[in-house]
């Protein structure tokens, strides 16, 4: 086409921003849309719409290095019908405030040559956003199938035109990829930590009555940060047996080369939890992996014991319990009856800032809460019982007796469990304290003179008495541990709880202490490499270990004799400075890990069991779940996907949260 006399058509009649690439030539009734850049024809008719001379650019290797020009105003897009893709500059300079930063966090960089598309100055790079998507897909839970939902599809190609849009199996792919170059990053960690792992093992219920295994590994990390890292997530048989639960974990174990550095295994407390942990010990104890004796290895979640325990006392005062609810419906079943209630509670002189509510029978804390409001207006329903002919619910005396005094229960409960989840530093150390308070109110509580409400404290203690039995050692060695405290909290709590009993008591968990102490000082083989770096106690020296491991056994009753001779010669260890030197002030903001972190030099051997025995998460329920009755669900999305496809995403997910918090 000649068109030497064509006319150029101005640009400020033309809608669309694609013009701001093209010169639109006139020539009679033909229009023609010459690209600026490489020069080449298009058809430039109105009736031919813009998207070839879009397509055009993002084709053309001469255009403008300013950025791609592929821009459409949505007057435009609705004009035409079709998908817009919006405006977008790739390797544009941006100020500092204005940009968002991911902290921390580390995608993968490597991009490949096939996969890169050069525009302009920048390079788009397939591979790198392919990962990125899938990223965020296991960052926030988001279902895999989204990568076919119509409007996200829009959205990235009109965000980023150069993406090639993936499959859902292309996503999952992807996933698995990254979870698997995840998981060699933790594997490597874990062979690297300076000391044990304490491993708790929750059960997950999914979509069609699945059930999944989830196992969480509990450290001190080489800064003295208390971490936890989800390493499996795997379906089990919902018939599953005690045998097949504890040959998953130990299988899970070997698998990541970890059976060595378990120190203790935290379940919930029931009679399935006792055969597994036992069957798990028997295993470990074999190759000798456990620390004295393995009498620290089967710990109990404390909550969940609290938790069982609440819905004991909530089950022993049910029917009154529900009367209430009954009370609560009629007193909110219309506003005349509300009114009423208010002008009654007047007249009695209560003033209290509480309201009536309906608890949700998954929490039972609601129910707590509603049955402590119920029972601040106890006076106003006994005088609405004898004015309101309509109210024909009613308690005895003995029934708001009891339901006070079981809420009195409930009470303690609650306090000590919102104490355990706001804690900032969650360490073992916390819980002792706490615990000898249950214990001493369990004791007392078993006095009362009502026979109904003793009987029902001797079945809440028996219960707690089974955890106490358990895990009594670790919590006392987790509290001498605390150098506010020492072993003065022994002396304090242990003569109220036993009685004469407690010297016993408290030489049994010194005797521990000592034992424990002994294990770590002489640098057993099992132990990690870091951990083989073990100072010697009373020479004052370091004492390194051999090349190998069989120099390392053959040194061993050396190490022992070295450690037993220095202790006869009047040489102080550090468990015997440590506790001979006052105790360390008390104040809120305590970071007990930070001053073993500082202490270290100091009790070089200690601050070995300090790291093992701090790190035990005495409770593994998470804060938000805390008074929950249901467990754990997976999310229904990823409930009806591959089980290695959930483990992926799971663990995953965890490991990216963890490093962008950190």
């Amino acid at each position: 086409m000649d068109i030497s006399d064509a006319v150029i058509v101005k640009s400020s009649r033309l809608k669309s921003v694609v013009w701001n690439d093209f010169d639109r030539i006139k020539k009679g009734d033909t229009c023609v849309a010459i690209c600026r850049h490489c020069k080449k024809k298009l058809s430039g008719s109105s009736s031919s719409g813009t998207s070839h001379l879009r397509n055009h650019l993002i084709r053309c290797q001469r255009r403008s290095n300013h950025g791609v020009a592929q821009f459409i105003t949505s007057r435009e897009k609705r004009k035409e019908g079709t998908l817009a893709i919006a405006n977008f500059n790739l390797g544009q300079d941006q100020n500092r405030d204005e940009t968002l930063s991911l902290v921390n966090i580390k995608f993968e960089q490597t991009q490949l040559k096939d996969e890169s598309v050069n525009a302009g100055t920048s390079t788009f790079d397939q591979r790198r956003s392919r990962f990125d998507l899938a990223r965020m897909i296991i960052l926030h839970g988001y279902p895999l199938d989204m990568v076919e939902h119509v409007g996200f599809r829009v959205f990235v190609k009109n965000l980023q035109p150069l993406f090639e849009l993936v499959t859902l199996n292309r996503v999952e792919a992807d996933c698995i990829e990254i979870y698997e170059k995840e998981r060699k990053k933790m594997s490597e960690m874990l062979d690297k930590l300076p000391g044990k792992i304490s491993l708790s093992v929750d059960e997950w219920t999914a979509g069609g009555n699945a059930e999944y295994l989830c196992l969480t590994a509990n450290y001190i990390d080489e800064s003295w940060q208390l971490r936890k890292k989800i390493l499996n997530f795997i379906r089990v048989d919902r018939f599953h047996t005690e045998d097949m639960l504890s040959e998953a974990v130990m299988t899970c174990l070997m698998d990541w080369d970890i059976d060595r550095k378990l120190f203790s295994l935290i379940l919930d407390s029931c009679s399935t939890s006792d055969n597994i942990a036992i069957r798990i010990s028997e295993r470990l104890s074999q190759n000798r992996f456990l620390y004295c004796n393995g009498q620290l290895f089967d710990i109990r979640c404390v909550i969940n014991v609290l938790n069982i325990m609440a819905q004991h006392a909530l089950g022993a005062v049910s029917e009154i319990a529900e009367k209430i609810r009954e009370i609560v419906r009629y007193t909110k079943s219309s506003q005349t009856v509300q009114a009423k209630f208010n002008e009654m509670a007047k007249e009695v002189g209560i003033l209290s800032q509480k309201c009536l509510f309906l608890d949700n029978p998954l929490q039972w804390n609601t129910t707590y809460s509603m049955l402590e409001a119920a029972l601040e207006f106890k006076d106003v329903f006994i005088l609405l019982q004898e004015n309101d002919t309509s109210y024909r619910i009613c308690l005895s005396d003995v029934e708001w007796e009891r339901i006070s005094t079981v809420n009195s229960y409930l009470k303690l409960f609650v306090d000590v469990i919102e104490i355990f989840t706001r804690s900032k530093f969650p360490t073992a150390n916390i819980y002792f304290p706490e615990l000898c308070d249950v214990k001493l109110n369990l004791n007392e509580w078993c006095k009362n003179s009502d026979e109904y409400i003793s009987s029902l404290a001797l079945r809440l203690r028996s219960k707690f008495d089974e955890y106490w039995e358990k895990c009594s050692l670790g919590l006392a060695v987790a509290a001498m541990l605390d150098p506010r405290f020492k072993m003065k909290l022994l002396d304090y709590y242990y003569p109220q709880i036993y009685g004469s009993m407690s010297p016993g008591r408290i030489e049994e968990v010194f005797e521990g202490v000592k034992a424990l102490y002994d294990e770590h000082s002489i640098g057993s083989p099992l132990a990690s490499h870091d951990q083989g770096l073990a100072w010697q106690v009373g020479s004052g020296t370091l004492c390194l270990p051999s090349s190998t491991k069989d120099s390392r056994d053959r040194l061993m009753g050396f190490d022992k004799f070295l450690h037993e001779t220095s202790q006869g010669e009047g040489v102080k260890s550090d468990l015997e400075k440590y506790l001979e030197e006052p105790l360390f002030p008390r104040n809120v903001e305590f970071n007990i890990l930070n001053w073993w972190k500082v202490h270290t030099p100091r009790y070089p051997v200690l601050s070995m069991l300090a790291r093992n025995i701090l790190g035990i998460p005495m409770s593994k329920v998470v804060p938000e779940l805390a008074y929950n009755n249901s467990g754990r669900v997976l999310d229904r999305d990823w409930s009806s996907l591959n089980p290695a496809t959930v483990q992926a995403l799971v663990c995953s997910q965890d490991w990216i949260q963890s490093e962008l918090e950190n």
